[in-house]
């Protein structure tokens, strides 16, 4: 229980106890002004006026009625999860995956578009203002119950700057991204790494719940890891920790400026495909290159054989070198990595387990493409916590 305060002008009064009411209701889910003003210690005059606004401004709604104690039934009282929007979006290779969600996170609608290759900043920028219009008139919100878009790009991720200062993918390079999308969107924009924000997505509602300490390792178009070391998201110095894919795993080459890292080049989907190519002449767009070897590899195709063994080998020397490093917990494994077989999980437990005297327990994500869209909407929830719906 948290008592009224005293001080400061009346306006600055009133939102204190507007924001000790709100908490109220939602810690309670149900509840009564009655019961409001107890926990709080406001008086029901105070608390009625107070409550009749914000189902005014829409942040309350009634529900129904609870149980007597001896008069009339009470009024329950209920936060709006509807008042306000949110927008997740996710940029990895070839797609743009799009949400909007609810208070709670729970997703209205969905989009998504295949992206024109090689990817241009400034078209993807206009397929992100399309995709936001399709899913307002999807859901039918207008715009100014949007409460902001969180938006996960490929490369290093300036949060505070709100620039890419890497991103071979893209072309964006030092670019100020968050400006550029928040005067073409006219919402406020929150941006990370897309890796990071699948990692946050998986920590609060997939395979890393309860985890304190955790490695994500996404194999894609490139190759990324997130960390959450003691619960908090890790970034490093210049927002570039987990930059895994330029770890010198594999043949090292001379890397030209914008271009990938040695390990990704080798062994991210394109890396693994273009390795492929020279004995697998019909590789389906769209499929799974792992999911192909392990096919081929079962029909005594020798070569798949050798090109699987490989890839496991080298992802699992990139996580004897983070284990040897963070010491996590949980190595959540995703994007391509989750189609390794029961086989190859076992292979790679068994390598980590010569190689490092460590090591953690090992899951393969749970939320697929979701992740990113999770941890996006929860990116806006975080920078907006319900308390500043009050300044609206």
């Amino acid at each position: 229980m948290r008592s009224s305060r005293k001080t400061g002008s009346s306006k600055l009064v009133k939102k204190w106890n507007k924001e000790e009411i709100l908490q109220q209701v939602i810690q309670h889910g149900q509840i009564s002004r009655a019961d409001i003003a107890k926990q709080t210690q406001l008086s029901r005059p105070c608390v009625s006026a107070l409550v009749e606004e914000m189902i005014q401004d829409g942040l309350l709604q009634e529900v129904g009625m609870g149980d007597s104690r001896g008069g009339r039934k009470p009024i329950l009282l209920e936060y709006n999860y509807q008042a306000y929007a949110i927008v997740g979006a996710v940029f990895e290779g070839s797609a743009l995956e799009m949400a909007v969600a609810d208070l709670k996170g729970e997703f209205l609608a969905r989009y998504r578009k295949r992206l024109a290759q090689p990817a241009d900043g400034e078209r993807v920028i206009e397929d992100l203002a399309a995709g936001l219009d399709r899913l307002l008139a999807e859901s039918s919100l207008p715009r100014d119950r949007l409460l902001g878009i969180g938006v996960g790009l490929p490369g290093v991720t300036q949060r505070g700057s709100g620039t890419v200062s890497f991103a071979p993918s893209t072309g964006w390079m030092g670019s100020p991204i968050r400006q550029t999308i928040e005067e073409r969107l006219e919402v406020p924009v929150i941006i990370d790494n897309d890796v990071n924000m699948m990692t946050l997505g998986e920590s609060v509602r997939g395979v890393g719940v309860g985890y304190s300490n955790v490695v994500y390792i996404y194999v894609g178009t490139g190759i990324g890891s997130g960390i959450i070391l003691d619960g908090q998201l890790y970034r490093g110095s210049r927002d570039a920790a987990g930059e895994i894919g330029y770890m010198l795993i594999g043949p090292v080459h001379s890397r030209r400026d914008g271009a990938y890292g040695v390990f990704e080049t080798h062994y991210s989907v394109p890396g693994v495909k273009a390795q492929a190519k020279a004995f697998l002449s019909d590789l389906q767009e769209g499929s799974s290159i792992i999911e192909t070897l392990i096919g081929q590899a079962r029909q005594d195709n020798q070569e798949a054989a050798r090109l699987l063994d490989d890839v496991y080998r080298h992802w699992a020397y990139a996580m004897a070198n983070i284990v040897s490093v963070l010491n996590p917990e949980l190595l959540i494994l995703s994007g391509e990595m989750v189609h390794i077989d029961e086989k190859g999980v076992k292979q790679i437990r068994e390598w980590l387990t010569e190689w490092v005297p460590v090591v953690p327990r090992m899951e393969k994500a749970r939320l697929g493409e979701e992740a990113g869209l999770i941890g996006a909407v929860h990116s806006v929830l975080e920078a907006f916590p319900s308390t500043k719906l009050l300044d609206k």
